[in-house]
């Protein structure tokens, strides 16, 4: 069995620590460079849900896309959510790993598995990171379609393919209008529209839209938004990034066993249409 320290530096070679915004927090949370690893369990939230499903399944190291400690603190203490999520961890000799941005900006990344998920083919990133001088690393991904759809069709694939979620999509912009390019972006993505404008697509499929920046995105342009939860978006990546490090154990014979949690972390866990309301 490889050491933690051996997963890790492979999972910083897959999604390099210096490529991470500079507000970010990535990397080893907590974790013993020296203790073995055999299970790795990834997850999109380092919530004490998810935390409690490694501690279930016996896993030795949780890799998490979004940080426990964005910001800093001055506790750990148990009587915190946070704590006690590093306390569980601790206890049960359970590493936490964190590749946040630098997965965003990786290639392939977290706009890569969203549009894998949603059968769309990358045809470069929306905002390409300069440092890479083949032009495949960045944020977001311009796409386009096997066919034109509309945009009703497009949000129903949408809705289909991404994990159930109280939100499921919502829509913004023309059902019958046609879709033959999309731009995508894992997570957050409204300050990304000058980028998306520029980019000349037909829809922009992401989370978290605000409303001003929606709507003067609307009034801008024809552009069709489509927006899904955040979690949602992001979760196609775990499957990619469990694939990426089966292959590494596969190619270093470290038969390590390798699961990505379904669990849903999505904070909204209901939804009440207003009767009426447009569908």
């Amino acid at each position: 069995m490889p050491r933690l320290s051996e997963v890790i530096a492979a999972l910083d070679a897959l999604w390099p620590p210096g490529r991470a915004e500079d507000w970010d927090a990535v990397g080893t949370v907590c974790g013993d460079p020296d203790q073995e690893v055999s299970r790795v369990l990834f997850a999109v939230d380092p919530v004490q849900e998810i935390v409690d499903e490694a501690v279930k399944l016996d896993a030795d190291l949780l890799v998490t896309h979004h940080p426990l400690y964005l910001r800093g603190t001055t506790t750990v203490a148990a009587s915190t959510f946070k704590g006690r999520v590093v306390h569980t961890l601790i206890k049960s000799d359970i590493a936490l790993h964190v590749a946040h941005t630098n997965a965003d900006r990786a290639d392939p990344g977290v706009s890569d598995a969203l549009a894998g998920a949603l059968d769309l083919r990358v045809v470069r990133p929306l905002v390409p990171d300069p440092t890479d001088a083949e032009g495949r690393r960045g944020l977001g991904r311009v796409c386009e379609l096997d066919r034109p759809v509309t945009v009703r069709e497009f949000a129903a694939r949408a809705a289909e393919r991404l994990p159930a979620t109280a939100q499921g999509i919502r829509v913004a912009g023309d059902p019958e209008s046609l879709v033959r390019t999309v731009a995508v972006s894992g997570g957050s993505g409204d300050s990304l529209f000058a980028d998306v404008r520029a980019a000349g697509v037909d829809a922009f499929l992401t989370a978290d839209l605000r409303h001003h920046p929606a709507s003067e995105a609307r009034a801008h342009s024809p552009l069709a938004l489509l927006d899904a939860a955040h979690w949602a978006t992001e979760w196609p990546w775990c499957e990619l990034a469990a694939a990426q490090l089966d292959e590494i154990s596969d190619r270093h014979g470290w038969d390590l066993r390798v699961h990505v949690s379904k669990t849903v972390t999505d904070p909204w866990n209901s939804h009440s249409p207003s009767p009426g309301a447009p569908n």
